[in-house]
């Protein structure tokens, strides 16, 4: 065997080696991977907050419960919070996802439902520039829920 084969030979099994160490450490990991969800941080205008609840209820619900029943989210949840300062969001939407492949995809998974909420694209579209007179959007982020074992 020539020296350039011995050495492509020993990098082969040193990478082997590597993804067997961390395939070991990984099932020694005090916790597995749960759900991933994305959190968005709302700031409703002032005095606005009951219009931006009522949009929740109705529209943003619709859509929640039509992407649950078709399996794109496990489920979504609303909080309130008492913000600081006019920069700290007054809601906070969470959508939770079975793990991150389900966010594959899920824009073009999603179009026919927010068609079949709104009665169509551009009636969704519209929406969601009417919502931006009424709150803003601090900001979203995606989390992963870590189990421990």
């Amino acid at each position: 065997m020539s020296s350039s084969a011995s050495r492509t030979l020993a990098a082969i099994g040193a990478v082997c080696l590597g993804f067997a160490g961390a395939l070991a450490s990984a099932d020694d990991r005090p916790y597995t991977e749960g759900n991933v969800s994305t959190v968005s941080a709302i700031r409703t205008e002032y005095g606005r907050f009951d219009d931006y609840m009522k949009f929740l209820a109705g529209p943003y619900k619709q859509e929640m419960e039509a992407e649950k029943k078709a399996g794109l989210i496990v489920g979504y949840q609303i909080y309130a919070a008492q913000p600081h300062n006019p920069q700290e969001a007054d809601i906070y939407l969470l959508v939770t996802y079975k793990n991150w492949a389900a966010l594959d995809g899920l824009a073009a998974k999603s179009r026919a439902l927010l068609a079949q909420v709104y009665g169509s694209i551009a009636s969704a579209q519209q929406s969601a520039v009417d919502r931006g007179k009424i709150r803003t959007v601090l900001g979203s982020e995606q989390i992963q829920e870590l189990i421990l074992k």
